[in-house]
């Protein structure tokens, strides 16, 4: 594959100064490797990508594989101080779905707190996961409460139609949207967009983005099961990016990442 590292590298560098970009043809995950750095004390701001991963993972270490070509794979290090880390995730995946589908033909749908989903009638779900966030921070020697952590964002986006089953939510390859895709050019569609996002959130927080991802939010009004086996409906997030749900409690601001929501 031919990447445009040239020049998304002269166009990250000039919104993070310093900035480094790497393709690997494989690696175990990009995530790992660029948490072994920051442990390391390397925290130099770097977009990896991974034409294929062997050992990916996602949200609550659930596995994310990626054959060169079938996905594509990257994480976005560098140092952040946001006031408040809540909802970073939820504005890297409104990132997505505006960067892969600015005018809404495709759909695109985001579904708490870190997944790309896109309706797919006749599934058991009734969607199709496109994409997910990993975000990830490191503890290092030098981070002090008034000191930026170094962030790792991870992105995993299929590409060709993924052959998986037995999963709740089956996967959906983007050139089932589009089939002029490919990890090279997408990668330069999402790239910059995700580290503008950064760059702001560590500025305003997730406030400014409520409304925008309520909007493209895939469980607004509609029937949820927590993973404690709670039941309600989801009401959207907060300014915090919490989700909201009506149980038989009351409303409960849903936060922990721990908590697995799934419309019934």
């Amino acid at each position: 594959m031919i990447w445009p590292a040239e020049d998304l590298w002269q166009a990250l560098v000039a919104w993070r100064p310093g900035l480094t970009v790497e393709v690997l043809p494989q690696i175990d995950s990009t995530n790992t490797e660029l948490m072994r750095r920051a442990r390391a004390g390397q925290l130099d701001s770097v977009l990896l990508v991974a034409e294929a991963q062997t050992a990916g993972r996602g949200r609550l270490g659930r596995p994310w594989h990626g054959q060169a070509g079938d996905a594509l794979t990257f994480s976005l290090g560098l140092p952040l101080l946001p006031q408040d880390w809540s909802g970073l995730s939820l504005a890297v995946g409104l990132s997505l779905v505006q960067s892969l589908d600015p005018d809404g033909a495709f759909g695109l749908r985001l579904k708490w707190p870190n997944d790309v989903w896109v309706a797919q009638p006749g599934t058991p779900s009734g969607w199709g996961k496109l994409a997910g966030v990993l975000i990830e921070t490191a503890l290092t020697a030098q981070v002090a409460p008034d000191q930026p952590r170094y962030c790792v964002v991870g992105v995993g986006i299929n590409i060709a139609p993924p052959q998986a089953s037995g999963l709740s939510t089956e996967p959906l390859g983007l050139q089932q949207l589009s089939p002029r895709a490919t990890a090279p050019n997408v990668l330069a569609q999402v790239a910059l967009p995700v580290l503008k996002t950064l760059l702001a959130f560590e500025r305003d927080g997730f406030a400014p983005l409520q409304a925008q991802f309520n909007a493209h939010d895939a469980l607004r009004d509609c029937a949820v099961t927590l993973s404690d086996g709670r039941t309600g409906t989801a009401h959207g997030v907060d300014v915090d990016g919490a989700l909201c749900v009506d149980t038989a409690q009351g409303r409960e601001r849903i936060t922990s990442d721990e908590v697995s929501v799934r419309p019934q």
